[in-house]
């Protein structure tokens, strides 16, 4: 499918693999500070295995039982969706305490600003700002 939204979903379209990410920018790089999330070894594997053939992690070493996945630069790129994600589930599936998860500038220790769309002229944007144009890419189906 021609779709910039449906080639992202077949990277990074899935429960796990979110999950593995936001895990991966706390600080895990290893197979089983993975599986904390709950998820089954096999599913794991093959995320894992995905994500690597994906250029999301480098393997290092390549083979063997104790690698480490590192994110790449595409793997590092993934952050701002995962904020997104954040802030939009804090607002509309809230717990009652509060947020599950705060995001801080690591410099300054203080809370980022939540994720949003500005102008090329910094004006930050609503949806209703916002509006698609047909691209050069775009090709009917």
């Amino acid at each position: 499918m021609n779709c910039s939204v449906a080639q992202a979903l077949e990277v990074l379209g899935d429960r796990w693999t979110l999950l593995i990410l936001r895990d991966a920018f706390r600080g895990h790089t290893r197979f089983d500070q993975f599986l904390e999330t709950g998820i089954s070894r096999n599913i794991l594997t093959t995320r894992l295995k995905h994500l690597v053939d994906e250029g999301i992690f480098d393997r290092d070493p390549p083979t063997g039982k104790f690698a480490e996945y590192k994110l790449t630069r595409k793997g590092l790129d993934v952050q701002p969706i995962l904020l997104s994600f954040t802030h939009w589930g804090d607002e509309y599936e809230p717990h009652p305490k509060g947020a599950r998860l705060t995001f801080v500038d690591r410099w300054s220790g203080k809370p980022i600003q939540e994720m949003s769309a500005f102008s090329q002229e910094g004006k930050a944007l609503k949806a209703s700002d916002i509006s698609v144009i047909v691209g050069p890419a775009y090709e009917s189906e």
